[in-house]
């Protein structure tokens, strides 16, 4: 690429004066910096870009000196990435140009640091040539005469280029002539790039290095990568993608032979660290009023040397709550990857949990078989085949509930995220017909959780956060349901400021007195707005609102409630701190404020 003019003109300083705009942090008594025009995206990226603006006031001649020296070549890269190609940059150390004093005269002090820049007029594409084009290639808007000549435009409709010949089988290709012209006197930029595809070529054998644990057979099913067929970067990349997700490797790379296998195989080299084979977690969350929280896991990511997954998980809820007993539960799962295709998990699972409720409790064990199968990065569906076997009492007597189900669901999620999002949306929809036996009944349980997150402004300053849970079943009686599959409104997950499952339903078996249990209808609604104070604190409003029904959630039995309070975040980098003060503003089931401590958004 032409560099245009590079001058450092003695009268630069004076010319601008007036422009100088104050560096922040140590170094506002060392260094200057000027831009004339008063272009304040244009004065960011020269700041950006300048080694001389970080300097704290302890730096060594010999330091700044350097950085001057480099600050030539990156602020001139920062002219041409935005459009300017006849920059004028005079850098002075102490009243002397900084390209004009030897490496061997070094000053033995420095005081002061000035750097004016004349961006001169922004360039515009004129000729423009690209090609060879593979089919189906795409440039960027802007390259195309009359667009602002940014410089990084250029490089992108390069790589785009290469990235297309390579998508469709020829590996080898490159960018085989540049030439880009700056007319200074018509502000134009003529571009015209010239590519080699190279020959199409295939996926050769894949070698593995660094495996210590792992068996190579089962990398190579886990990457998945197809031997004998067209080279293709996706493929390529997503068989990267597939062995990274298993949780097995520090890292994984896929490098390709610098050279071909006649007649047109390209070998492929999975280069791999395994981390440590056992992670252990442990977790706590406080409310006011539902006690303490904790859980914990164990997890083995390579118990048999093929991937497998073994994963033991406890938990124990409700200590110290004055409304219910302590519920626990502990599941053991055993997950293998590559199964069946290599974007399938198989997995079995078990679980046992006990529920000691206000008016009821009940001990559930659950075994199955579960698959999930990763469709792209943001959608992941799954099915199982489970038993579930529950037994428990209630004030109209002992109960016990026997099922087979067959839950299917799709997970779509677009969160920027996982942890504190500030744009997209995740949705959790799960269908599961069940088979009842004895006195259990049959019918079919759906359920539904949708978020959806929007920033105001600047990105992630103020965002506006939205959550939408609904859930039904339909056909069996609500005292033929098993009591875990009703649905409860109240607490941290659904209306904070009410009670925990403090929303039910409330029955009488026979003469018995009544009490209260789950409805057959359920939804609620969260509405969060959250705002940064600084880097690490945040601040939330919110509303939450939860609706339980027998018949449906417009029928005369259906009842519902609703909260409202303030929140603190504190972000620890891998999450923020959570801390949300809630009250009651509807419903009968309020009783006084509710405080929530965790970690994460609350959705």
């Amino acid at each position: 690429m032409s560099a245009g003019r590079t001058t450092l003109l003695p009268g630069a300083l004076a010319a601008l004066a007036g422009l100088w705009l104050a560096i922040p942090a140590l170094a506002l008594d060392r260094v200057a910096l000027g831009v004339a025009g008063g272009d304040e995206d244009l004065t960011d990226a020269v700041r950006a870009a300048s080694h001389l603006v970080v300097l704290t006031k302890d730096a060594e001649p010999q330091d700044v000196l350097a950085a001057a020296r480099a600050d030539y070549a990156a602020i001139l890269s920062a002219l041409y990435a935005k459009g300017h190609y006849s920059g004028v940059i005079a850098i002075r150390i102490d009243g002397r140009e900084a390209a004009n004093i030897p490496a061997l005269e070094v000053p033995a002090t420095v005081h002061r640091v000035e750097i004016a820049v004349d961006p001169g007029p922004p360039f515009r594409f004129g000729r423009m040539a690209l090609g060879p084009r593979a089919p189906r290639t795409e440039l960027p808007e802007a390259f195309r005469p009359g667009a602002l000549a940014e410089s990084g435009v250029v490089t992108e409709a390069a790589e785009g280029a290469v990235s297309a010949w390579r998508e469709v089988g020829h590996a080898k290709a490159s960018l085989a002539s540049e030439e880009v012209v700056a007319d200074h006197a018509a502000a134009r930029l003529d571009v015209a790039l010239g590519l080699e595809p190279g020959p199409r070529l295939r996926f050769g054998p894949l070698k593995v290095e660094g495996e210590r644990r792992m068996r190579e057979a089962r990398i190579r099913k886990i990457a998945g990568l197809p031997e004998g067929e067209t080279f293709s970067e996706t493929e390529l990349r997503r068989a990267e993608t597939r062995l990274r997700r298993t949780g097995i490797f520090a890292s994984a790379n896929l490098v390709e032979d610098e050279t071909i296998t006649a007649p047109d195989l390209l070998g492929i080299t999975a280069q791999l660290v395994e981390q440590k084979p056992r992670r252990y977690s442990l977790g706590a969350e406080v409310a006011s009023l539902d006690g303490v929280s904790l859980t914990g896991s164990w997890l083995h990511r390579n118990l048999m040397g093929g991937g497998e997954r073994l994963l033991v998980e406890g938990e124990v809820t409700n200590i110290g709550s004055g409304e219910s007993g302590v519920d626990y539960a502990l599941g053991v799962s055993l997950d293998r990857p590559a199964t069946l295709t290599p974007d399938t998990t198989a997995g079995l699972l078990l679980n046992y949990s006990h529920l000691d409720e206000v008016d009821y409790y009940a001990d559930t064990v659950e075994f199955g078989l579960n698959f999930s199968h990763i469709f792209s990065d943001t959608l992941t569906g799954k099915a199982g085949l489970t038993y579930s076997y529950q037994d428990g009492h209630d004030p109209g007597g002992d109960f016990t509930f026997r099922n087979l189900s067959l839950p299917v669901g799709l997970i779509w999620d677009r969160r920027d995220d996982k942890t504190d999002a500030t744009r997209g949306f995740y949705i959790d929809a799960t269908l599961k017909p069940f088979l009842g036996f004895g006195t259990t009944g049959s019918g079919v349980r759906a359920t539904m959780d949708a978020r959806g997150y929007r920033s105001l402004g600047e990105a992630g300053r103020f965002v506006i956060a939205a959550r939408a849970q609904a859930g039904g079943i339909w056909g069996p009686t609500l005292l033929g349901t098993p009591r875990d599959q009703l649905f409860f409104s109240g607490g941290g997950g659904t209306v904070r400021g009410q009670p925990y499952r403090s929303l039910g339903i409330a029955v009488t078996r026979g003469f018995g007195p009544q009490f209260l249990i789950g409805g057959q209808f359920f939804a609620a609604g969260s509405l969060e707005l959250r705002a940064k104070v600084t880097e690490r604190i945040g601040v939330v409003g919110f509303v939450d609102a939860g609706s339980v029904g027998l018949d449906g959630l417009f029928s005369g039995d259906a009842e519902s409630h609703a909260g409202a309070g303030l929140g603190l975040r504190y972000d620890t980098g891998i999450g923020p701190i959570r801390l949300d003060v809630a009250a009651p503003i509807s419903g009968n089931t309020g009783d006084g404020v509710q405080v929530y401590i965790g970690l994460g958004q609350a959705f």
